[in-house]
């Protein structure tokens, strides 16, 4: 829908590709194991001694092989590679640019038993600004670490559904698990952070707290609903350890398009992107430990709409992140330049759920593809567009526009031609319900729609013709927004973010196009129809794989 979006998945052939590839490593892996093991038991001391220390010059030589960009990888190459740019900037300072103090006090409490990180838009250890900060804040003052989640389920809400709350949960699972590694001691709080929070830096005596930065509506009000029940002696600090250039760092304003915010994120991507140091095992132990969380519990107590299921092309976590952005430098790259508008060829990265969650730093991605990926020349270029400078303008308009999901967020030229065009014939309208059944008469539509309901993701080049068509089909601009936000919201694995609140709002309401001034959005629509599709991609093929054999 919005260019800088990144769902984009790749069809379940590549990833049953992917899977049937490290099988068949696997399998080389357990025959090599069992040499080394026979070569153990047989070998002197001395020439095995020799033949590890073999090994181990190999491994160096394969990471510097794709540190140089040379084509010899195995499966797996990437976890090692970022393992070892982590240790070796163990020690970068951190840019204070980044953060930004939410108290009036600046200093840590003297007497204090913690620094605790809540953890709120980027659910990871490794590559979280907001975590490294808070862990060096922790090593300044000889104090022990913590970081704490609030898990909220909203009431009756529609959007509340297994599909997000179970990638999330499982992700925070392995969070979990990389703190006890690092003695980080990880705390699971069931309710809102306005209500618990306070009390919890109160009785765990933490001297300040720092937290992450979402520029959606409802975080923000928890940031200042925190900020009002902590007490006035303890530093409440923001860190934007989701964007590349910090969101009020790239501008301090509303950005009317690309354009306009481009130069200034280019300009400061010398300075902030960065490789990013490693949290380390922390050596100043808790007094008291965490209680240990029931994740198969807290799973199966959630009181979520379960019709809308998991899917399993997507497995949650860091660790599986770095894998599908692997496969996307090893496999798909060299194609997203030229084919990334195709839905039927595989040049995408598939990677927004994971930067969604924070499971994934967007830094890392592009860090990684423009070092392994030298050869994939323009595509490149292409791809850190979309994930830096499109995907940091979501976050801008969001930020600086309050109405950001409404009509009344859209320029003022945009909503007269809206209105103006509200009552234009219509010669299909349907409801909600219709078009979140795939029950229109258009198949291309349908199977969009069909492949979103799924498998939680829809190609990018579709999602403009998707939410167009449904302002064409229902009765006013406003119930379009509606529907294409609570479509999206529901059944998307990365919905409920920024760059799909912008996708829709640009679609419909003409956001960050300037091409549209002073023309009919009404007429746009029209243009982009059936015979529009079909001079970019084979439209019949799509249909074929997504649209249900009894629409």
């Amino acid at each position: 829908m919005h260019r800088s979006l990144l769902l984009i998945p790749a069809s379940k052939h590549i990833w049953k590709f992917v899977t049937l590839e490290s099988q068949r490593h696997c399998s080389f892996t357990k025959l090599v194991g069992l040499s080394s093991i026979n070569n153990r038991t047989t070998m002197p001391a001395e020439k095995r001694k020799a033949t590890f220390v073999k090994m181990d010059n190999t491994k160096r030589q394969k990471l510097q092989a794709v540190k140089e960009g040379k084509r010899e990888r195995v499966e797996g190459w990437l976890q090692d590679v970022v393992a070892e740019q982590q240790k070796e900037k163990k020690d970068l300072k951190f840019n204070k640019q980044r953060l930004r103090f939410l108290s009036q006090t600046q200093k840590i409490k003297q007497g204090s038993e913690g620094v605790v990180y809540w953890m709120n838009r980027d659910h990871r250890v490794q590559d979280n600004w907001a975590l490294i900060y808070a862990q060096q804040l922790a090593l300044e003052e000889k104090l022990p670490l913590h970081i704490c989640f609030c898990l909220v389920v909203p009431q009756n809400s529609e959007l509340a559904t297994i599909r997000h709350f179970g990638f999330m949960l499982r992700g925070l699972e392995e969070v979990a698990k990389d703190c006890s590694a690092l003695d980080i001691q990880f705390h699971l709080l069931q309710g809102s952070a306005g209500e618990l929070l306070p009390g919890f830096v109160a009785d765990w005596s933490f001297g300040a707290v720092v937290t992450d930065f979402s520029p959606l509506r409802t975080p923000l009000q928890w940031v200042e609903e925190v900020k009002k029940g902590l007490p006035s002696d303890i530093p409440f600090i923001q860190v934007d350890a989701h964007n590349v250039v910090p969101c009020w760092v790239a501008s301090d304003k509303l950005e009317y398009s690309a354009r306009t915010i481009r130069n200034k994120i280019t300009k400061l991507l010398k300075e902030f992107l960065t490789e990013m140091p490693l949290v380390d095992k922390h050596p100043h132990t808790a007094l008291r430990t965490a209680k240990p969380v029931d994740w198969a519990e807290a799973l199966s107590s959630l009181e979520v709409d379960r019709t809308v299921e998991e899917v399993d092309w997507a497995k949650s976590g860091t660790a599986a992140g770095i894998a599908m952005l692997e496969s996307f430098i090893d496999l798909r790259l060299k194609n997203f330049a030229t084919q990334r508008n195709n839905p039927n060829s595989s040049a995408v990265s598939q990677l927004s759920p994971w930067i969604r969650f924070g499971h994934l730093s967007a830094q890392r991605v592009v860090l990684q593809v423009k070092c392994c990926g030298k050869s994939a020349g323009e595509s490149v270029f292409s791809f850190t567009e979309e994930l830096v400078v499109r995907r940091e303008l979501t976050d801008n308009f969001c930020f600086y526009n309050p109405s950001y999901d409404s009509v009344k967020g859209a320029n003022d030229w945009a909503q007269k031609t809206l209105k103006d065009h509200a009552k234009d014939p219509r010669p299909y309208v349907y409801t909600r319900e219709q078009l979140e059944k795939a029950q229109t008469h258009d198949k291309l539509w349908n199977a969009a729609q069909y492949q979103m309901v799924i498998e939680g993701k829809m190609h990018g080049f579709l999602r403009m013709y998707w939410a167009k068509k449904i302002l064409e089909w229902t009765s006013s601009p406003e119930g379009a927004l509606s529907i294409a936000i609570y479509l999206n919201d529901r059944y998307e694995l990365d919905g409920q973010d920024p760059n799909g609140f912008v996708g829709c709002m640009w679609s419909i309401c003409g956001v960050h196009d300037q091409g549209w001034a002073e023309r009919p959005i009404f007429g746009k629509i029209r243009y982009m129809n059936y015979k529009g599709c079909t001079r970019k991609f084979d439209v019949a093929q799509f249909e074929r794989k997504y649209c249900p054999k009894d629409l």
